[in-house]
């Protein structure tokens, strides 16, 4: 899959079949939308094309009339993004960055120049409540009657539900809000998951509880940055963590702003393998692009009156995870280590 940075680029296809969405989580009702796109693609003999924004437009909005809780809740960074919607078999990709001018953009205009002189589209397919343009003006039957007028098929794709209930983005971030992992998972098609490179912190987990649980590197962690600062789910989690080894390891997580430890506010996933693979040894973990699979929320974060409360409540984590990922294993498979998006 060919991912690019606006529109302008030479080894984008001058023409394609094409979707157009935020595709946060790329959840049941994008797959599919997703693969009737790609037959369609196939049946016309064009490249499948997803056309999506970052920042997400309310991020925008919500920025600009100075009311950050406007925006919404995260539930996958811009990797996660890219790499779902390769699963899904997408051809290329063009991510345009949602700003003024294009916030500002009459539909019409977006429908020229974007659409038409930008990526030569042959077929457009969105969803049954897509709006477009500056304040929203645009709406399906506007890009219908332009492909009427200049010659493109257009498309419309009524809502996904899932045992009589609308998949969307929405749904999908309530249920990572209220710790509804299955739920989730049943939107998702898939277990939650966020992937990324394994960095250097603070190694403060590695002194906690040294002398209390008799273990010489304490609750060592995989630090994975998260990159938006309202993540649709936060808290204390049993997970399972795929790219350190041939097989799923077992885990618990901690995804938020760390509060006993970290005034900054800037959110992080902290990930303590149960068994750490010896192969690794201490520090061949970083740099590692990992997928961490958040399975079943333990607890909310909370903030300790120091560090030896904090490690009591991690030991009493581990006990927990360790309970519920036996109750539920893995089928045994081998995992292929991620490798795409490693750029992103």
């Amino acid at each position: 899959m060919q991912v690019f940075r606006g529109f302008n680029h030479p080894g984008i296809a001058s023409a394609c079949a094409l979707t157009i969405g935020n595709f946060d989580g790329v959840h049941r009702g994008h797959q599919a939308m997703l693969a009737l796109l790609q037959s369609e693609a196939q049946h016309r003999g064009l490249p499948s094309c997803a056309l999506s924004f970052e920042p997400h437009p309310r991020d925008y909005f919500a920025a600009k009339s100075g009311k950050p809780e406007l925006a919404p809740a995260r539930i996958a960074t811009l990797r996660d993004k890219l790499s779902e919607l390769e699963r899904c078999g997408i051809d290329q990709v063009i991510v345009l960055r949602f700003d003024e001018r294009l916030a500002a953009l009459p539909a019409q205009d977006f429908i020229d120049r974007v659409l038409r002189q930008g990526l030569g589209v042959r077929y457009v397919l969105v969803g049954d409540d897509f709006r477009f343009g500056a304040k929203r003006q645009g709406d399906y039957a506007t890009l219908d009657a332009a492909g009427a007028r200049h010659g493109f098929d257009v498309a419309r794709m009524m809502s996904y539900e899932v045992h009589g209930l609308r998949v969307s983005s929405s749904a999908v971030r309530e249920a990572l809000a209220a710790g509804d992992m299955k739920n989730a998972a049943r939107l998702l098609g898939r277990p939650y998951s966020i992937s990324g490179h394994v960095v250097h912190g603070a190694k403060l987990g590695r002194s906690l509880g040294e002398t209390g649980a008799g273990k010489a590197d304490g609750f060592r962690t995989l630090n994975l940055r998260f990159p938006h600062d309202k993540p649709a789910a936060m808290g204390i989690f049993a997970v399972r963590v795929h790219g350190l080894a041939d097989t799923a390891l077992d885990g618990v997580a901690s995804l938020g702003r760390r509060p006993t430890v970290d005034d900054s506010g800037r959110v992080l996933l902290e990930v303590h393998c149960l068994d750490w693979p010896a192969a690794l040894e201490r520090e061949g973990a970083y740099g590692k692009l990992v997928r961490v699979e958040l399975l079943h929320k333990l607890r909310d974060e909370a903030r300790y009156d120091g560090l030896d409360a904090l490690t009591a409540a991690i030991r009493q984590d581990v006990v927990q995870a360790r309970e519920f990922l036996a109750a539920h294993p893995a089928p045994y498979v081998k995992v292929s280590r991620q490798t795409t998006r490693d750029r992103i």
